[in-house]
């Protein structure tokens, strides 16, 4: 990107902070005060501390009685990728409701807001969230392509957001200390960092399948690329011989070029983190290239779905996901348990979840939920919530209990489990006994 373009989107971006920095209730002493009252009294709440470096420099959000806590959801719930969004938003409104209201305030999810798995569609919603002052944060997005455009805006105009199913590293750290490209502050997640599941995917291959020579494939995707680049680098790093790493495009049916660069370097197996319709034709076509006939196959939780493992040409497939065994987990904050979470899941929406990060997203929303009650307080019938504090107390979780498990977050938002598991799918039939059939587990 050039200077002029880089200065010119730089621009864009101050120009919307500006517009929609939200409202300060009597400059920033009185952010300071919201905080500092926090220490007692009815209405008082574990509010963060206020010698906090950045206290009320974020602003205030004022909810006036008989008002509602606003919040929303960004996720990808049409198109090829809305079996994720749509779980994910599903988690969310079933956390609203059981939470249920924040110091007699009710809390208000707003109609759910598209990103389309792109940034496009990540960026257009992040306007339209950042355009009402009264937002204080934001679940989601379902992609990681999305999340790159979206959480600038979204962090730039003092909201927290919190992602359930982003998992690329870029969004957060390198798990040693150092920020990704596309980190922000304020950017939090539920889910895995994609370097965990890249490191579990070549133990697997190497340590458990015996295999030495391995290829991966991605299709350009912050999400893809970053997942296959890891899985890459830990299978060199364990010894592996690692024969390409390429690219398909997502748009793409015709998957023998690429099937064919890779064949020439003659591996065991093939790690494709795509999405549909990509991953449909390229599981299809991969053991009829020639070279490839017994190669061994290998993907990613954006393939972990009945749209894909109701097809031939899945069986066979080995699939890397979060861990879902949550067992008799509960969320601290509701009570609810896991599996009568999904009990309720089932019954209110008349399937079971389309993608695995439902949990997630429970877990994200009640999270926030908790950061918006302990930076808040109500003077004279308003709700006063401190944007900065709803950020500190996001920073200073430590093992939360959670649907998912224990969560802490990190200096870089990572809050997730890190938890993996690897499935073998033998049954497109049985999709279910498949997502049980948990043949190798990972935690950093």
């Amino acid at each position: 990107m050039s200077s002029e373009k880089t200065s010119a989107k730089m621009g864009t971006v101050d120009e919307l902070r500006r517009r929609t920095r939200p409202r300060l209730v009597g400059g920033v002493l009185l952010a300071i005060a919201v905080v500092a009252a926090c220490t007692g009294g009815e209405d008082a709440t574990d509010a963060p501390s206020p010698d906090r470096p950045d206290g009320g420099s974020l602003g205030v959000v004022e909810v006036a009685d008989g008002d509602a806590i606003q919040i929303r959801s960004l996720n990808a719930i049409t198109g090829d990728v809305a079996w994720l969004g749509l779980a994910n938003q599903r988690g969310v409104e079933l956390a609203i409701a059981d939470f249920g209201p924040v110091h007699g305030f009710d809390v208000h999810l707003g109609a759910g807001l598209d990103e389309f798995c792109s940034s496009d569609g990540g960026q257009a919603a992040a306007q339209n969230i950042v355009a009402d002052v009264d937002v204080v944060g934001v679940i989601g997005t379902s992609c990681s392509v999305a999340a790159t455009a979206a959480a600038p805006l979204i962090t730039g105009a003092g909201m927290a957001m919190i992602a359930p199913s982003n998992t690329s590293p870029l969004l957060t750290s390198d798990l040693a200390g150092n920020p990704g490209a596309n980190y922000h502050v304020g950017y939090y997640r539920t889910s895995n960092n994609g370097l965990v599941v890249g490191e579990a995917m070549a133990r697997f291959v190497y340590s458990e399948l015996g295999l030495e020579a391995a290829a991966s494939v991605h299709d350009g995707d912050p999400y893809s690329q970053s997942i296959a680049q890891a899985f890459a680098d830990s299978f060199e790093a364990l010894g592996g011989t690692v024969t390409a790493v390429t690219a398909v495009n997502k748009e793409d049916s015709d998957m023998l070029p690429v099937l064919t660069e890779v064949a020439a370097g003659g591996p065991a197996a093939l790690f494709f983190p795509i999405f549909q319709p990509a991953g449909d034709f390229l599981a299809e076509q991969a053991r009829s290239a020639p070279g490839l006939e017994d190669v061994v196959l290998l993907t990613d939780a954006a393939l972990l779905v009945d749209g894909f493992m109701s097809l031939p040409q899945s069986e066979g497939v080995y699939f890397s996901g979060p861990d879902l065994r949550f067992g008799g987990s509960a969320n601290e904050s509701t009570g609810r348990n896991a599996a009568d979470l999904l009990a309720t899941y089932q019954e209110t929406y008349g399937e079971p979840p389309s993608g695995p990060y439902w949990g997630h997203s429970y877990d994200a929303t009640t999270l926030l939920l908790e950061a918006i009650k302990a930076a808040s307080r109500i003077d004279g019938g308003t709700l006063l919530i401190d944007r900065a504090g709803v950020r500190q107390y996001l920073n200073s979780v430590r093992d939360y209990g959670g649907i998912i498990g224990a969560i802490s977050c990190d200096e870089f938002g990572d809050c997730g489990s890190q938890k993996v598991t690897v499935i073998l799918h033998l049954d497109a039939g049985d999709i279910e006994a498949s997502k049980d059939n948990i043949v190798f587990s990972f935690a950093p």
